[in-house]
């Protein structure tokens, strides 16, 4: 399993994603965002990732959560 200290934070979305997992938006401001990783099956907050990485914002651009 990869690191989370030292794993970019787009592949770790994009990891979490292609293994089902959900994402929603917790903050969003002009430091960048906060998200709440869920499981894929009811929902439950596993990790949060914080960050700022413009490739992660384009991503998720105006989104709310995953399913949007």
């Amino acid at each position: 399993m990869a690191d989370p200290a030292t794993d970019s934070a787009l592949a770790r979305l994009v990891r979490w994603e292609d293994a089902g997992g959900a994402w929603r938006v917790e903050e969003r401001n002009e430091n960048g965002v906060t998200l709440a990783l869920l499981r894929c099956d009811g929902g439950e907050l596993l990790e949060r990732l914080v960050t700022a990485d413009a490739d992660v914002l384009a991503l998720i651009g105006s989104r709310l959560r995953s399913e949007d």
